[in-house]
C-alpha cells in the first residue's frame, strides 16, 4: 500500500503541495486529477523519488521511496515530458535499464511486439505517440509494484490505447500492481479505475472508491405546480442548481434513496434522477469548493 502523509513541496516561494494525505491499496487503479497547476505531475515526481519532499513521508509497504533505493527499484514512472539520450535506440535503452532494473526480457519481448516496436528504431525520429509506447514498454518490463503514469494515454491512437488498458488490468488482476493514472480525460480514466482523488490547492480535497462516490451525486430533474422558494432546498446538500421556472435541475449528494423521499416531501409533479459521470462529479465537487470557500 502506498501512504503519504502531511505532505509539503515548495520551489522558491511557490508552494506547491501543502499538507497532502492519500492512501492507495495494493491492486488498485487510482485516478489523480485537477486543474492545470495544481500539482499532480510533482505529487508523481514525489514518489517516484525524483524530488525529495520538505516535510511529510511517502511509503510504499512501510518504506520511503525516496531514501530507500530498493523501493525504488519497484516503481516506474512514465512522465509527461519525456527525455531519451540523443542517438539511443530501443535496444541500447534496454541494455540500460538492464543495468538498473530487475528486467524481464520475456515481458520485453512481448509487449515490444504488442506495441509493434522495432528494437532498432532510433527514438529521437518517433512520433510522440511512438515515443510513448517506447516509455510504457520499459515502464512495464521491470515488473514494477507501482506504476505511475503521468497523462498515461496522451499521443497514443485508439488501439493502442485499448491494449493499454486490457494491459492494466491483467497487471492489477494477476499480480496486484498498483497503478495511479494522472489525465486530463476523466472518460478514458472512468473506464478503468477504480478508485480517484481530487487534488486542488495543494491538497487531495475529496478521494474515495470512484463507484460509491458516484453513486452519492445524482442529478435531480423536479418540476412543481408553482415556483419555489429561494430556500426550497435548504435541507439538501445541493452542489449545483438550475432553474427554468417551474423545472427544477438539482445535483445533490446523498444516498439516492434519502433524497427522493426528502423531494417527495415537496410534492412534484414530476421527478426524474440519473447518475453523474467522473468528468460531471470532478466539476460539481469544484464548484461545490468554490461555494464553501467563497
Amino acid at each position: 500500500m502506498l501512504k503519504i502523509e502531511n505532505l509539503g513541496k515548495s520551489f522558491g516561494d511557490k508552494t506547491v503541495l501543502s499538507n497532502l494525505n492519500l492512501e492507495v491499496k495494493e491492486g488498485s487503479i487510482f485516478g489523480l486529477v485537477g486543474v492545470n497547476g495544481a500539482g499532480k505531475s510533482t505529487l508523481l515526481r514525489l514518489i517516484a523519488g525524483v524530488y525529495e519532499a520538505e516535510q511529510g513521508t511517502i511509503l510504499l509497504d512501510g518504506r520511503d521511496t525516496y531514501r530507500d533505493a530498493q523501493v525504488r527499484n519497484v516503481i516506474s514512472f512514465v512522465s509527461d515530458e519525456q527525455y531519451y539520450p540523443l542517438g539511443s535506440t530501443i535496444e541500447s535503452l534496454k541494455l540500460f535499464y538492464k543495468t538498473l532494473y530487475s528486467f524481464d526480457e520475456e515481458r520485453y519481448q512481448t509487449y515490444l511486439k504488442l506495441f509493434e516496436l522495432d528494437p532498432k528504431m532510433n527514438i529521437v525520429n518517433l512520433s510522440k505517440g511512438m515515443k510513448r509506447r517506447v516509455s510504457i514498454l520499459f515502464a512495464l518490463a521491470t515488473h514494477p509494484k507501482l506504476l505511475l503514469l503521468d497523462e498515461a494515454y496522451d499521443g497514443l491512437e485508439p488501439l493502442a490505447r485499448l491494449r493499454f488498458k486490457q494491459i492494466l488490468a491483467e497487471l492489477v488482476e494477476e499480480e496486484g500492481v498498483s497503478v495511479i493514472i494522472s489525465s486530463h480525460n476523466l472518460r478514458e480514466l472512468e473506464d478503468i479505475c477504480d478508485s480517484f482523488g481530487i487534488l486542488e490547492d495543494g491538497r487531495i480535497i475529496s478521494y474515495g472508491d470512484l463507484l460509491e462516490s458516484k453513486e452519492q451525486i445524482n442529478k435531480y430533474q423536479v418540476v412543481f405546480e408553482r415556483e419555489q422558494e429561494e430556500n426550497a432546498f435548504k435541507n439538501f446538500d445541493v452542489l449545483h442548481q438550475d432553474k427554468e421556472g417551474r423545472v427544477y435541475k438539482l445535483v445533490i449528494r446523498g444516498k439516492e434513496e434519502e433524497v427522493l423521499e426528502k423531494l417527495k416531501t415537496l410534492n412534484p409533479i414530476l421527478l426524474d434522477v440519473l447518475q453523474v459521470n467522473f468528468e460531471e462529479l470532478f466539476i460539481y465537487e469544484l464548484e461545490s469548493r468554490g461555494k464553501q470557500n467563497a
